[in-house]
This record gives C-alpha cells, sequence and structure tokens, in this order.
C-alpha cells in the first residue's frame, strides 16, 4: 500500500481516537461547572479532531485513486496532517489551560504567520492531493 495512503489511514484512526477522549475531557469539564459547559476551546479541540479523522479519509481515498510520486503524495499528505495536528492541540492546550477568550483578539505570531503557514500548508497539501486525483481520473 501506498506510504501516503497508510499514513492518512492511521491518522484518520488517531484523530478519531484523539476526538473520543477529548470528548471524555469535554464531559468531565461539563460536570465540574455550575453551568455544565465545557471551555470554548475545549469543544472546538474536540470537534475539529473527529472532523479531521474524516476529512483524512477522504484524504486516503484521493491519493489510493490518484498519481504522482510517492514522494509528492507523502509530502503534501505530511503537510495537511502536520497542521491539522497542531490546530487540534493548539485548541485543546487553550482548553485546558481555560482561556475561553478569542485567541485572534490579540494579534501574535500565531494569529498572523502561523495562520498564513496553516493556509498554505493545508490547502496546498489537498490542492496536490485533488490534482493527482483528477489527472488520474478525469484526464488520462
Amino acid at each position: 500500500m501506498n506510504p501516503a495512503v497508510k499514513l492518512s489511514l492511521l491518522s484518520s484512526g488517531i484523530f478519531l481516537l484523539l476526538g473520543m477522549l477529548i470528548g471524555i475531557i469535554k464531559y468531565q469539564r461539563m460536570l465540574s461547572t455550575a453551568e455544565h459547559l465545557a471551555p470554548a476551546y475545549i469543544n472546538i479541540a474536540h470537534r475539529a479532531a473527529l472532523l479531521y479523522s474524516f476529512a483524512m479519509l477522504v484524504i486516503a481515498a484521493l491519493l489510493e485513486h490518484g498519481n504522482g510520486s510517492l514522494k509528492v503524495q507523502l509530502g503534501a499528505t505530511i503537510s495537511v496532517l502536520v497542521f491539522l495536528s497542531l490546530t487540534v492541540f493548539g485548541y485543546l492546550a487553550h482548553g485546558l489551560s481555560n482561556k475561553t477568550d478569542n485567541m485572534f483578539r490579540e494579534r501574535n505570531w500565531i494569529t498572523t504567520w502561523y495562520m498564513y503557514f496553516l493556509i498554505v500548508g493545508e490547502i496546498g497539501g489537498l490542492s496536490i492531493i485533488l490534482w493527482g486525483f483528477i489527472s488520474a481520473q478525469y484526464l488520462k
């Protein structure tokens, strides 16, 4: 099996498990507050991990039916995976530290430059994968 597909499937399972584990933290936080609400960023991390698990399944399917060199496919997959992972762990860190304020209220390196890198890494990586699929399936 293509290593990029393997990595995508593995990361899908890990994101799904992470989403479930964050769900336990969410439940615990809901029980321990008077309002019975988890911190906003715990909710966001929970949802993001679950959604990213399915995103990685879509990426695996696109890779499986796409073309392109294995190095390019693996590089594009790693690019998407790194930024999705950093995003979930960033949300989780904010939630665990009980920062409920909007992290974008203050301009800093993360809210400017990191976001530019994230956009390029995620959209660029997925665009490469999607182009491989389109060229293999429609432009033969």
